[in-house]
């Protein structure tokens, strides 16, 4: 485990202009930087950077960090792999943690396994551009209208018919046959006298982890042999198949730039699109979506759509696509081709341009397509198949995990279903009720036989090993952040006086709220940070929480930096300069104002909501509280937050002018 003081060793000697600059052209912007963000499309730039502070922020989409932040999410990886690409960079020692020697030996297997892949990728690739053998597959992807670029790119190649080629290459090369075994490149001869190659006579498509590391292959089968049309690389020590998505590598950065990711089933779908322009695609690698696949899409985006064949395995796949998507918190959208269609002979006909206007068009919320898929079935005309659809329309929904989405769905499910169903909506809120009570009880019970099985399984048969738990707890630390939401302005005014003024604002800020007024999750968790550190009278300022771990940089960024600035010449042309925080206090009153109706507000929508499945006496109640809200709400909308709330203790004018100055002082030097 990397120190703190070693941490903070790396982010003081790194120089984050110099680290955005490899990946956004970056021009001087005043005292700053700014560019093209590298989360999103855009042609003017919004995106800034902030050498004094350490930070970035891109005004367009919200996204904001630190150094450590930004090369996590260029690169797809986690925060310690981040901070040593970073020491390595400016050349901080970063000192290796002490490794038992099971440790040691895993690792040098895993490095000798990623070793050996690179050898076959190369290999591959080499043989399909220079073996006469490879015609086959060269014309295959000549008929697909691959040039050689795209060979390249995707690093496309092919495995000799010959049985033991490549074990002999590898073998010449210096390779030990454990890590080929280790790789499944290679399986021992059942006759006991050597290895024979698991690919043989196949185009190879080489499939990458986020950080372009080939961790497997897929190999097509050439010709009409009667044989599996696709084989992969078994499960190793570096390849998870329910873990991996084709393509993410290439698709990582354009998956953040879009906000979302369309899925679809084959590699060719994605070289294909690809090589016309769509970058934000992947495919689930040949094997049923799992949800440890969503979790890597969900890192990059949080819409996913979904490309599925027309035929039953396509549709069977995508329904259950539906509910995993849901249950890791992706907005679904779904399209399906005309008959005869897949996106890659799609785009190939039609262009990009064509493709993207279909999916804006055609594509369907998950609603939407599963009552449309039950009326071209002829399900919506039988009583019994209809009350079956609404109900599986109701599964899918109780897969999603905030209650206000689930709400939303519920009632767009009423208005789908008026024409075939009477009543209102509370019938499909009994029966959700219903449904999420079942999944519960089934979790419930799946719990216990899991734990269960995991007290009657032996050491060896335990499926969570160190290394697995290590790697669980790594793509944890890779989630998303909530950052991708837009934070509510007046919340991250309330953060923003509370670190610029310090204990007195803090002070004076928390006297009159709580953490329950700030909806915001991560600025939630700032608020509570800044109240403990007043508590214990430990520092609060702009400059100690620049130099935190993450999220405060990024946070900080967010609520400090604003992308519009009064001119600094304005004031000569009118004599007058704006002053933003003339009296922190006033702007302070203001916000507090303005968050409590907000806060009171969401109690009265929420108050409403609760009341349309009351039972009577449950209304009086909810009545009574609707009015004493309202009567909250109107009080300060009728009163001058001024007046409404109380001066600081030992207030005036001057003080507060005075401090204003001495704090504009210390940061112009």
């Amino acid at each position: 485990m990397i120190s703190d003081s070693k941490k903070e060793e790396v982010r003081e000697a790194a120089d984050i202009v110099e680290v955005v600059s490899d990946y956004v052209k970056l021009k001087r912007s005043g005292s700053g930087f700014t560019g093209l963000c590298p989360y999103h499309n855009e042609k003017t730039p919004s995106f800034h950077v902030t050498p004094r502070l350490g930070i970035f922020k891109c005004f367009g989409c919200g996204e904001s960090g630190d150094v450590f932040k930004f090369v996590m999410d260029q690169e797809g990886i986690g925060f310690t792999e981040a901070v040593k690409q970073i020491a390595d960079r400016y050349g901080v020692f970063i000192p290796e943690e002490e490794q038992s020697p099971e440790q040691n030996e895993a690792n040098q297997l895993r490095e000798g396994i990623y070793h050996a892949l690179r050898f076959a990728g190369r290999y591959f690739y080499m043989n399909l551009i220079e073996n006469p053998n490879a015609k086959k597959a060269i014309d295959y992807l000549e008929q697909r209208g691959y040039p050689l670029a795209v060979i390249k790119s995707f690093g496309l190649g092919y495995a000799p018919s010959g049985g033991e080629d490549l074990w002999k290459a590898a073998k010449n090369a210096g390779i030990d046959e454990q890590y080929l075994v280790e790789a499944d490149l290679i399986k021992p001869s059942q006759r006991g006298d050597g290895f024979y190659d698991t690919f043989r006579g196949r185009l190879m498509f080489p499939i990458f982890n986020p950080t372009n590391q080939v961790i497997g292959f897929a190999g097509r089968v050439l010709g009409n042999e009667k044989t599996a049309k696709y084989i992969n690389s078994a499960q190793t020590k570096v390849y998870n198949k329910s873990e991996v998505v084709y393509g993410v590598n290439f698709a990582k950065n354009e998956i953040r730039k879009n906000k979302e990711v369309i899925l679809v089933e084959g590699y060719t779908d994605v070289i294909t699109l690809n090589q016309h322009g769509i970058s934000n695609v992947v495919a689930s690698s040949g094997t049923a979506l799992t949800p440890g696949q969503m979790k890597i899409l969900h890192r990059y985006g949080d819409r996913i759509i979904m490309i599925y064949d027309a035929d039953n395995a396509g549709q069977n796949a995508m329904k259950r696509g539906i509910d995993i998507a849901l249950a890791e918190g992706m907005e679904v959208q779904l399209l399906e081709l005309p008959d005869g269609e897949d996106p890659d002979s799609f785009v190939k006909q039609f262009g990009k341009e064509s493709f993207l206007e279909l999916i804006k068009d055609e594509g369907a919320d998950f609603v939407d397509f599963l009552i449309m898929k039950a009326e071209e079935e002829g399900r919506m005309e039988n009583p019994a198949q209809q009350s079956k659809v609404i109900t599986e329309v109701l599964e899918a929904i109780a897969n999603i995990k905030e209650s206000i989405q689930r709400q939303v769905y519920v009632q767009h499910l009423h208005q789908k279903t008026q024409k075939y169903r009477r009543g209102t909506d509370r019938e499909l809120f009994v029966e959700l009720e219903r449904v999420l009570s079942d999944k519960k009880r089934e979790e419930q019970r799946s719990k216990k036989r899991e734990q269960f099985r995991q007290e009657v399984a032996t050491d060896d048969e335990r499926p969570t090993t160190t290394e697995s738990k290590r790697e669980e707890r790594s793509s944890v630390v890779n989630r998303p952040s909530p950052s991708m939401q837009k934070k509510p302005h007046y919340e991250k005014e309330l953060i923003r006086l509370m670190i610029t003024y310090g204990k007195d604002m803090v002070k004076y800020i928390c006297s009159l709220t709580n953490d329950r007024l700030i909806e915001d999750e991560e600025l939630r968790v700032f608020y509570n940070d800044i109240v403990e550190r007043y508590k214990v009278e430990e520092e609060v300022s702009v400059e100690y929480y620049s130099r935190k771990p993450d999220p405060f940089p990024r946070l900080v960024g967010d609520v400090l930096l604003e992308q519009h600035t009064t001119s600094e010449r304005h004031h000569e042309k009118i004599g007058l300069k704006y002053e933003k925080d003339k009296n922190p206090y006033r702007t302070a009153k203001s916000t507090i104002k303005t968050l409590e109706l907000t806060f009171f507000k969401n109690k009265l929508t929420e108050l409403s909501e609760k009341y349309k499945t009351a039972s009577e006496d449950e209304k009086r109640k909810i009545t009574e509280a609707q009015a004493d809200v309202k009567s909250k709400i109107s009080l300060r909308e009728n009163m001058d937050s001024g007046d409404f709330y109380p001066d600081p203790e030992g207030f005036s004018e001057n003080i507060v002018n005075e401090k204003v100055f001495k704090y504009k002082m210390k940061n112009k030097s």
